[in-house]
C-alpha cells in the first residue's frame, strides 16, 4: 500500500444518463474509499448553461469541502458572460482550475474565442484542462505546435492535457502529447482513459518525465478503482507513483 494522499484530477458529477452514482456524494465518497482516492477535482455535466454546471459542483463540493475540489466550466458559446462566470467560479465559488469542451463549442482550443478565458486564467495562474485534439482540427495540426503557441500566449498557464498519459506511445496522439510535455514547461499528461495500453504509464514518465504525469478516473464514467491501479501496478518506483498520484500538484 502506497502511503501518500491520492488526487483525482478528472472526474464528474451531474447527471449522464447513467446510475445515478454522481448524484449522490456518500455513494460517490465510499466508492473513493474504496478505491484509495483522498480528494476528487470535479467537473460538472456537460450542459451548455455555465451557470448552473458550476451551481452544480458547488452544491456537490460544499456537502464535503474536505474530500471534493471545484473545477470550473465556461463556454465562449455566451461570450460576454465569460468574465462574470469565471469571476463568480472564482472569487465566490472557491474553483481551483477550468475544464473546457471545446468538442461541444465546434472550435479548437487555440481558438481565438477561447482567449478571454486563457486570459483570466493567465493572470491568476491557473491550469486548465482539456482534450488536445479535436475532429474538425485543421490539417497538419499538432500537439506541440499547438500547445507551444499557446504557453508562449499565456506564460502563466498551466495545460493539462487530458487521457493523453494512457496514450498508446506506438499511436500518432501518444508522442505528441508526451513531447509537448516534454518540451513546454507547464503542459502535463492526465492518466485516464476507456482502454489502456500496455505500459502506458510508464512510457509516458519515461517520456515526458516523472513531474509531468497527473492521475485522474473520469469518473463516474470510468472504475475508479481500475484506472488507479493502472498506476498502482505499474513497474514505476514508488516514489514516482506518489508524485503521480498526488505530490506533483496538491491542494493542500
Amino acid at each position: 500500500m502506497i502511503n501518500t494522499p491520492v488526487i483525482d484530477m478528472h472526474s464528474h458529477v451531474g447527471r449522464w444518463g447513467r446510475p445515478r452514482i454522481h448524484d449522490d456524494p456518500q455513494r460517490y465518497l465510499r466508492i473513493m474509499d474504496a478505491a484509495g482516492i483522498d480528494k476528487s477535482c470535479v467537473s460538472p455535466p456537460i450542459i451548455s448553461d455555465h451557470w448552473r454546471a458550476n451551481n452544480y459542483v458547488a452544491d456537490f463540493v460544499s456537502a464535503y469541502p474536505d474530500r471534493f475540489i471545484g473545477v470550473a466550466f465556461v463556454t465562449p458559446h455566451y461570450p460576454e458572460e465569460v468574465l462574470p462566470v469565471l469571476n463568480k467560479a472564482f472569487d465566490e465559488q472557491r474553483m481551483a482550475f477550468i475544464k473546457i469542451y471545446p468538442d461541444y463549442f465546434g472550435k479548437p482550443i487555440d481558438d481565438e474565442a477561447y482567449f478571454p478565458v486563457f486570459n483570466f486564467a493567465n493572470e491568476r495562474g491557473l491550469m486548465v484542462k482539456s482534450h488536445a485534439t479535436f475532429p474538425f482540427d485543421p490539417v497538419g495540426t499538432t500537439i506541440p505546435n499547438r500547445f507551444s503557441a499557446l504557453s508562449d500566449r499565456f506564460p502563466n498557464v498551466k495545460w493539462i492535457l487530458a487521457h493523453a498519459g494512457s496514450s498508446d506511445p506506438l499511436s500518432e496522439k501518444g508522442p505528441q502529447a508526451v513531447q509537448a510535455a516534454s518540451t513546454l514547461e507547464k503542459v502535463y499528461l492526465e492518466t485516464c482513459s476507456s482502454g489502456t495500453a500496455f505500459n502506458c504509464i510508464e512510457a509516458s514518465v519515461d517520456a515526458a518525465g516523472e513531474d509531468r504525469v497527473l492521475f485522474g478516473t473520469d469518473m463516474t464514467l470510468m472504475d475508479s478503482r481500475q484506472q488507479i491501479a493502472k498506476i498502482t501496478t505499474s513497474t514505476l518506483s514508488e516514489d514516482i507513483k506518489i508524485k503521480i498520484l498526488g505530490e506533483t500538484i496538491a491542494f493542500a
